[in-house]
C-alpha cells in the first residue's frame, strides 16, 4: 500500500498529502449535502433520524450528493429515500458552509409535488408536519436544520431572493449542537 506523505505540492500554496510513490495528490474537498424545508399548509416535514450521528433527533430531509447528480436531482432523492415523500422545488432557500466538518450544504425551498403523502424512510424513524410552534427546537439534528427552518419562516412563499447563509454568529459553520439535556 502506498505511503502518503503532507507536503505542499510545486504550484500550491497549502499542504496535501502525496503519494511517497508516484507523486498523486489527495486532494480533500468539502462534501455537498442537499435537502429542503418542505412545506404544506404552514407546516414542515422533519424526519427523527435512525442512524447516527443524531440517531433520534429531528432533521430535514437532507444528505450527501451522489455523483451524476445535480443538486435538485439530490434532493429529491433524499426526499423520497428519508421520506417517501415526492417533493417540487421551489428554489434555493440556503446555502451554508460547515467549515468544521468539510461540508457545503444547499437547502431548497420545497412543496409536495401531489398530495402530501409521506412515511419513514430506512434512515428515519419517524416523519412528520409540524406547525411552527410544534417544532422539536430542542431535538434538532444539526444546526443547519434550525438555520434552514429560520429561513424558511422568513420566506416561506412568493418570489426567493439571494439564498440565506451562515448566521452572523457562526459565519464559518464551527459551532456545533448543544447535546440533548
Amino acid at each position: 500500500m502506498a505511503e502518503f506523505v503532507r507536503q505542499i505540492p510545486e504550484g500550491d500554496n497549502r499542504e496535501r498529502m502525496i503519494c511517497a510513490d508516484c507523486g498523486h495528490i489527495d486532494y480533500q474537498n468539502p462534501k455537498i449535502v442537499v435537502g429542503a424545508v418542505v412545506a404544506h399548509a404552514g407546516r414542515v416535514l422533519l424526519c427523527r433520524r435512525a442512524i447516527e450521528p443524531r440517531r433520534g433527533y429531528w432533521t430535514l430531509p437532507a444528505g450527501y450528493m451522489e455523483l451524476g447528480e445535480t443538486v435538485q436531482d439530490g434532493a429529491l432523492r433524499e426526499a423520497w429515500e428519508e421520506a417517501e415523500a415526492r417533493i417540487a422545488l421551489d428554489g434555493v432557500l440556503a446555502l451554508y458552509s460547515i467549515s468544521r466538518i468539510g461540508q457545503v450544504q444547499v437547502i431548497f425551498r420545497a412543496r409536495f409535488a401531489d398530495t402530501p403523502a409521506f412515511a419513514p424512510g430506512p434512515e428515519s424513524l419517524d416523519v412528520a408536519l409540524f406547525a411552527w410552534e410544534d417544532i422539536p427546537w430542542d431535538d434538532l439534528a444539526f444546526p443547519t436544520v434550525r438555520w434552514s427552518l429560520r429561513a424558511w419562516r422568513d420566506n416561506p412563499a412568493g418570489p426567493l431572493g439571494a439564498p440565506a447563509g451562515n448566521p452572523a454568529e457562526d459565519p464559518r459553520g464551527a459551532g456545533r449542537m448543544e447535546p440533548r439535556p
